[in-house]
Parts: structure tokens; sequence; C-alpha cells
């Protein structure tokens, strides 16, 4: 009897297996469930109207955010349904931009263990950690080390809240069972003093480890992970600059791997870059771009662009020439000594645009005066770097300028959209890191905002992997994704549309893009040869339903 009992509370404490109230009355008797539920047995829809108005009697976004944590902790399926039925209304919510401050607050909000936590303490049992592990098949796994969480920096054991917030979205709109995905959190320690003096912090209280010590401790990861899921698909996310490149070309030619940060952001960005330049009936190679901010994803973005032109006709060094990278230096020029080789690949000739102040690199007015870039993306994390000098000058040079603030949270973007319209007469095509509400014409209307948001993307991405059965991600297959959501963009079929697809259709947008990801995956021969009736009845077979079985 007590076998029974304790087998009756591990289906209603097991996430995945929990129906609650939706348990049948032959379910009640047979699992040993009758009394630890209320009488009435209710369907799924009943259940999700219920969480529905649960959820919007949180006072907070962040009550949200917890609101919605613990639905998922309870009830994967009824989690799952609510989240597709309003993931428009909830996608702020579950991710960006209150995923920041769920971070931020991660020790204080934590209520149950969800993913693997590993320390470095633990390096020499990552083996052991990995098999504790609470489901055994696993198909994506995201991993963070804490150090970059979206704009805001360093948040240590904090960083577990993107992993298990990009795994919600694999799930909702890529289709992942959610009991395959494992979030995981590496803990090198943080070098946020505030985390470190706060009581309440749940992280190795330890400052990060670096250099050599670092990177042997992500290669005992890896060789773990290969041990243990062979086939399964690591995403890397939120790693700092000097950690994100090395790591991503360390591995991605061992194992079915990508960095969501550099080839995600890429991707989505080309994406609405490429949407933008059709509306207006251009092409890519006949672009001039200029990226404020040389970290890790926007040189990933801009070798994406590369790519692009040269899949448009010009050669690499033509389009290379193409592309100015501005840091806080200013101009990357092959001159400077601080460059890294990814950097370097970008950098201009040195006497490429003049400067206005004699001895400094020149700035990203001097560049935009000089260009006349048709195309201005920023990923530096500067807010309000965009000035109405900036803008203007390069409104000043092109009839459409595309102007994309892409850094977020809200509060760290190059520029606020409505500033961006007014400076230009509404001329300017936009998109941005993160959510804001549409543009005010002049006389009249409005133009709604693209969010260059990686959801666009990374779920095509895994449920494509998972479904063919890929072993790598390729530089084609991530050109294919941005190519897909390009063409579903809505201003295609509205001069006042967005560069991006609606984000109430996010679900077919990860179907367009699985599609053309997979069938990228075996014309390059790392997937099992398939027809492409073979590869759609593959994607239709992987997708996950949130539906009681």
């Amino acid at each position: 009897m007590k076998d029974e009992r304790a087998a009756a509370l591990r289906i209603l404490e097991d996430s995945v297996r929990n129906r609650g109230t939706a348990f049948t009355e032959d379910d009640r008797s047979r699992l040993g469930l009758r009394g630890l539920l209320p009488a009435t047995v209710e369907t799924l829809e009943q259940q999700v109207a219920r969480a529905y108005a649960a959820f919007r009697d949180q006072a907070t976004d962040i009550a949200a955010h917890i609101n919605l944590r613990a639905l998922q902790d309870l009830n994967e399926t009824m989690f799952y349904r609510l989240l597709t039925e309003h993931v428009e209304e909830m996608l702020p919510i579950v991710y960006t931009p209150t995923v920041g401050l769920a971070c931020q607050r991660f020790s204080e909000i934590y209520r149950r263990p969800r993913g693997l936590f590993i320390s470095y303490p633990d390096r020499e049992r990552i083996g052991e950690i990995l098999r504790n592990r609470p489901r055994p098949n696993v198909d994506v796994i995201v991993v963070t080390d804490g150090q970059r969480i979206l704009g805001l920096g360093d948040q240590g054991v904090g960083g577990m809240g993107i992993p298990i917030g990009k795994l919600s979205l694999y799930t909702a709109l890529g289709g992942i069972a959610p009991d395959r995905t494992l979030p995981i959190l590496l803990d090198v320690g943080t070098d946020n003093a505030e985390l470190l003096d706060d009581p309440m912090y749940l992280g190795w209280r330890h400052r990060r480890v670096t250099g050599d010590d670092y990177f042997h401790f992500v290669d005992q990861f890896v060789d773990a992970v290969q041990a243990e899921l062979p086939d399964v698909l690591l995403q890397w996310e939120d790693f700092a600059t000097p950690h994100a490149l090395p790591i991503l070309d360390r591995y991605r030619d061992q194992l079915l791997t990508f960095n969501d940060d550099i080839q995600g952001t890429a991707a989505v960005a080309l994406a609405a870059l490429t949407a933008g330049v059709t509306a207006i009936g251009s092409r890519v190679a006949e672009q001039k771009v200029v990226m404020l901010g040389a970290g890790s994803a926007g040189i990933g973005v801009c070798e994406q662009i590369v790519r692009a032109m040269v899949s448009d006709g010009l050669s690499e060094d033509d389009a290379r020439a193409r592309v100015y990278v501005v840091d806080i230096r200013g101009l990357v020029t092959s001159d400077r000594a601080d460059l890294d080789p990814a950097q370097r690949r970008l950098a201009q000739p040195p006497d490429a645009v003049p400067t206005s102040d004699h001895g400094h690199e020149a700035s990203l007015l001097d560049v935009v005066k000089a260009v006349g870039p048709t195309a201005l993306i920023g990923l530096s994390t500067a807010a309000g770097a965009f000035t109405e000098e900036v803008v203007l000058a390069m409104a000043e040079q092109v009839e459409r300028p595309i102007i994309m603030p892409l850094s977020n949270p809200t509060s760290r973007s190059e520029a606020r959209p409505q500033d961006l319209a007014d400076w230009t007469g509404g001329r300017a095509l936009v998109a941005t890191g993160s959510p804001f509400p549409p543009m005010r014409l002049e006389g009249g209307g409005e133009m709604p905002v693209a969010q260059c948001n990686n959801v666009y993307v990374f779920p095509g991405i895994g449920l494509a992997v998972t479904a063919v059965q890929a072993t790598r991600v390729t530089d084609s297959m991530l050109t294919v994704a941005a190519a897909a959501v390009a063409a579903a963009a809505t201003i295609h079929d509205d001069p006042n549309g967005a560069l991006l697809p609606d984000r109430a259709h996010l679900a077919d947008a990860a179907d367009a893009v699985a599609r053309a990801v997979a069938r990228a995956a075996v014309e390059d021969g790392v997937a099992p040869k398939l027809t492409e009736e073979e590869v759609d009845e593959a994607i239709r077979a992987a997708r996950w339903i949130p539906a009681y079985r």
C-alpha cells in the first residue's frame, strides 16, 4: 500500500506525466489518485482557461514569469498548450525582456530544480552529473556559463534562466518534446561583486575561472556530453566574447552544435536585412553595412552578411569591403593591435575612412558620413548610440535606410524606433532586439517594429536536426534558415509591414525553417539521404503536440 501511495504522488509530482484535474475517473482508480484531486474532471481546455485567468491576474511581469514557471513545473502539457495559444502575449514574459530580470533575481525566486548545475569543483564528476539527468533521452541541450546574459553582464548561476526559457521555446514553437530537453549551467564562479556579497546567492562563491583552466573545464564537459549523449544538439548560449568564438571554432566540426548568440543572431539579422532589401527592390550584394559592436554577436552577423553577399555574386574581398565594424574605440582597422583573429578578418584598411579627431580611429558618425551605409546595425549594448546626428547623416544619403538597433534588453537598445521614424520622416525600415510598440507615422498610421528575436530561427533548427538526425550544423543550414524567415516577412504584403513574420505565426515560421534546414542538412551530407517528401514526413513525426494522450 505504501508503494502504491508513493507511486501516485510521484505521478502528481512529475510535470510530464501529471494531468492534474484532467485525470479521468478510470485514471484515478487505476493510478491510486482517488481523493488526491478535487472531484471535477476537467478537459485540457478548461485547465488552460483557468491557468490563463491566473496569468492575467498577476500584477507584474516578474510575477507572471514566476506564475508560468510554476505551471511548467507542475504540468508541462498544460503549460505548453497555454503558451502556444497565447505565444505573442507570453513570449516577452517567458523570454526577453522579462527573463533578464528573472536571471537577476534567480536566487531570490528559485523554487524547484530544473536542469543540471555543473560547478567547477565538480569538474571530475561531470559524467556522474550527466547521468543524474531527470530524463534518459535528450535531443537538445542549451548550456550557458552565465557570463554575458543579454545586455546585463555576469549573472553567475542566475544565467540558468536563459537555457530554461530558450528550451521552453524549442518545445512551444519547434515541437521538441519537453522531456527530451535539458538546460545546463556551467558554474565557473562569478565576477559580479553584488552576487558574491549576496547571502541568498545560490552559485559557487568564487571569482570566475579563466584561461586554460576554463577551457579545460569546457573540454571536460564536452567529452562527457559526447560520451553520454553523442547525438544531442548542444547549443551554446550567452558566453562572453573571449570564450564564445573559440568554443564554437573548437567544436563545430566535432559534434552537432551551434552558438545561438553568434549564428542564430546572424541568421535572424540577415533575414530582416534581406526582407528590407527585397522590399525596396534591391539586392544584398548592393548593400553597404555599418555594424556598431565588435563582440561575438556583431562579428557573427557580419560574417553571415558577407556569406550572403558572396552567394549573391560578390567575391569575398568585395563583400568584406562593404562591411564596416565600429567598436568602442572607433572603426576597426587592420593596423590596430587589439583585434582578435575574427575581428581582424573584418578590419578595414587604416585609411578607409577619414577621422574628424586626429590621432583617433574614425567614429561612428565619421563612418556613416563617409560610407553612406544602406544598413546600420547595432550589437553594442551602448544605449542611444544611434543619435539623431548619426541617423540624419545616414538618411541624407539613403532613401530607405535599414536601421537595426539589436542590443537588448530594451534599456540597452542603440535607439528607440519612434525616434528613428521621427528623424527620418517615417522612411526608416526598423528591426530591434527587444520588443517595442509600433512606430507612429507622419500623417497617421503605424508601422510595426520587427523584433530580431532568435526565436524565429533556433526552434526550427532544433526540429530539423532532430527529425533528420543531422550530425552537424553547417553555414548553409543557417543561410537557408534566414531565407525562410525573410520570405515570410509581412512587409512583402504590406508597405507598412514588418521586416520579419508576424509573431502570432511563429510556429509556422519554425516549420518553414525546419523544412529548409533539414533539406540543407541532407544536401550538405550531414544527414541521411531523404527525399523532400520524406523530410516533410520526418518533421511531422518529430513534432510534439501539447495534448493528453
